[in-house]
């Protein structure tokens, strides 16, 4: 067969994979069959690394420890001819008892916390899982053309994930949002690149491909693989499939942990960053055992997120981010303005990208925004761009989604913008119909408001959209609830203290 007729077929392959899995009883949902699938992936991929990693212990004349051996290893019970039943029992009696007890080694850990703490997903039949390991045993994890085969059809996946199931959509990004993102912020080898709320680690896999041709040495390739990427990750599943979507990038020890990101208490944070990329789950909202964590508390999880990355972005002067928040957080007061308040006195708050409704479909019609900061500050004005809809076009959807031509005139009147900051082009280069410069003054003036405001529109225009109304009042709506639950919460606390009875607000 000739290379591209191999690609096909093994990409037919895997996805006769996912519809044994999918006709399975365990694995009829989507999450369920990409999840298992994600799983025996990454031990067939842990196998190839660990051939190749023994391969280069034994050239170099030192001792290598497997991470898996004996009957853990792939080769040892994947290849084995067992009785549909007797499978079965090993996977759940030993296998994955063993997978959840590792730990020790950093990868170690990693491979045990997206095991450990529930139930993982695996086939009812037997024969089915025997079918799917005898599929998945014809990838060769050594051969560059299968990897990159496996990591198209499972990019496909993540985004069928995104796209058919609203639960996903909290760890999935349109890739086109992703790629805009990672292309401005432009990290370099030897800089580190965090994502506090990494899901499918679309960021960190985004980030890798940007910086992956500027290696040169094998110290360079050292640096990628073992000191780049850092990533959290509150859920398991996402944990999951972020850390086998890095090992299909060929990251091969990424350090992925699953935490709640918003735990730890900011004020003695250590470790720190040179790049935070990231889309953190907004929507949401945090208990105060919590709360007790950042300078300014309040319930939104997106506005912690945001106090969090602030603390965690090295005190260098280059230290930057650049992240997707909902658009309230532009323009909402109170607890918000005071973090808004912090991040333009001690950050260059020197873009915002206001994205059309829909861009998140269909799994969120919240209308969101693009923050770009970096160290030192302070702010002094800001470039605001507003993602014009395709003409013809209300919204995006799931069946006409964002794509990376959208961003075409973005990218241009930014670099516009990024020559104009260092003083290398004309200031009138980066301003157009969509485009527009705000001093940090008139946001002062108006209370931290940093809502995107197009001074371009004709007065007609400047009416609000149906759709962006609706997502206002979506904006809205969640706002109140987040105060009736802190209302609810703190009339709780009041009550236990006082000894009353205190039913919930709901």
């Amino acid at each position: 067969m000739n290379g591209p007729q191999t690609r096909e077929t093994l990409a037919n392959e895997i996805w006769r994979a996912c519809d044994i899995l999918r006709r399975d009883n365990n694995c009829g949902g989507i999450m369920e069959y990409i999840e298992h699938l994600a799983w025996l992936l990454f031990l067939r991929f842990l196998d190839a690394q660990e051939e190749e990693w023994e391969t280069q212990a034994q050239l170099a004349g030192r001792p290598y420890t497997r991470i898996l051996d004996g009957e853990r290893r792939w080769s040892q019970w994947a290849t084995k001819d067992w009785p549909a039943d007797r499978l079965l029992e090993f996977v759940h009696g030993r296998l994955i008892p063993d997978l959840q007890s590792l730990g020790g080694d950093p990868l170690w850990e990693t491979i045990r916390s997206v095991f450990a703490e529930r139930n993982v997903i695996v086939c009812a039949s037997g024969y089915n899982l025997k079918e799917v390991l005898q599929i998945i045993n014809g990838i060769d994890f050594h051969s560059q053309d299968d990897i990159f085969t496996v990591s198209q059809v499972y990019e496909e996946l993540l985004r069928r994930l995104g796209s058919e199931n609203r639960m996903a959509g909290e760890f999935y990004t349109p890739r086109p949002v992703v790629r805009f993102i990672v292309d401005l912020i432009a990290p370099k080898i030897g800089e580190t690149v965090y994502d506090p709320a990494c899901g499918s680690c679309g960021f960190l896999a985004q980030a890798y491909l940007h910086m992956k041709p500027q290696e040169r040495t094998i110290e360079d390739h050292k640096t990628l693989q073992e000191r780049t990427f850092f990533g959290q990750e509150k859920k398991p599943l996402p944990a999951l499939l972020g850390l086998m979507n890095m090992v299909l990038h060929r990251v091969t020890a990424p350090r992925i942990v699953r935490r709640n990101t918003l735990e730890e208490n900011i004020r003695s944070a250590s470790e720190r960053y040179d790049v935070v990329l990231t889309n953190p789950p907004f929507g949401g909202t945090e208990g105060r055992h919590i709360q007790a964590n950042f300078p300014v508390q309040a319930t939104a999880t997106e506005l912690l997120f945001l106090q969090h990355i602030m603390k965690k972005l090295k005190p260098r002067d280059g230290a930057r981010c650049g992240m997707v928040v909902p658009e309230g957080t532009l323009f909402r007061d109170g607890a918000f303005a005071a973090v808004k308040q912090d991040l333009l006195e001690q950050f260059h708050l020197h873009t915002v990208v206001s994205l059309p409704p829909g861009t998140f479909a269909p799994y969120s019609d919240v209308k969101t925004a693009l923050l770009f900061f970096e160290r030192p500050g302070p702010t002094k004005e800001i470039w605001y761009y507003e993602l014009p809809l395709p003409e013809g076009l209300k919204k995006f959807s799931k069946g006409s989604p964002i794509q990376d031509e959208h961003f075409a005139e973005a990218r241009r009147l930014w670099a516009a913008w990024d020559a104009y900051r260092q003083g290398k082009g004309p200031r009138e280069a980066c301003l157009s119909e969509n485009a527009w410069i705000v001093p940090v003054e008139e946001v002062k003036e108006r209370g931290y408001d940093l809502t995107a405001r197009n001074p371009n529109r004709k007065e007609a225009e400047a009416l609000p959209s149906p759709m962006e109304i609706v997502a206002g009042l979506l904006e809205r709506e969640r706002e109140i609830l987040s105060i009736v639950e802190e209302l609810d919460e703190l009339l709780a606390t009041n009550g236990n203290q006082e000894g009353l009875n205190v039913p919930n607000i709901r």
